[in-house]
C-alpha cells in the first residue's frame, strides 16, 4: 500500500475510532493501519497536530525526521459521516 494511502486511511479510521470509543472493529482497523505505518513504512511516530476548519494536519517521525502532511478535513472526516448516515452501522 502507498504511503500516502496508508496515512489517509489511517486519518479515517482514527476519526472514526475517536468518535466511537466502544467500537471495537474500529479499533482494531486502526491497530491495523498503525501496524502499516511502523512496519511498512518506518514511521515512528504519527498523530493528528490538529484541525482547523479546512484541513486536518497530521505530524509524524520518519528516519527521525518530523514531518507535516495535511488532509482535507471534509475527506478526512468522510468515513465517519458515511457511518452516521447509513443506520445499518450503528
Amino acid at each position: 500500500m502507498r504511503f500516502e494511502d496508508a496515512l489517509f486511511n489511517w486519518l479515517q479510521i482514527r476519526i472514526v475510532a475517536d468518535a466511537r470509543p466502544d467500537d471495537g472493529a474500529a479499533r482494531d482497523t486502526l491497530a491495523f493501519f498503525e501496524q502499516i505505518l511502523r512496519e511498512d513504512h518506518g514511521l515512528t511516530s504519527f498523530d493528528i497536530a490538529r484541525t482547523d476548519e479546512t484541513m486536518i494536519h497530521v505530524r509524524y517521525v520518519k528516519d527521525s525526521r518530523q514531518k507535516l502532511q495535511m488532509f482535507p478535513r471534509e475527506d478526512g472526516e468522510q468515513l465517519l459521516q458515511d457511518i452516521i448516515d447509513n443506520p445499518k452501522y450503528n
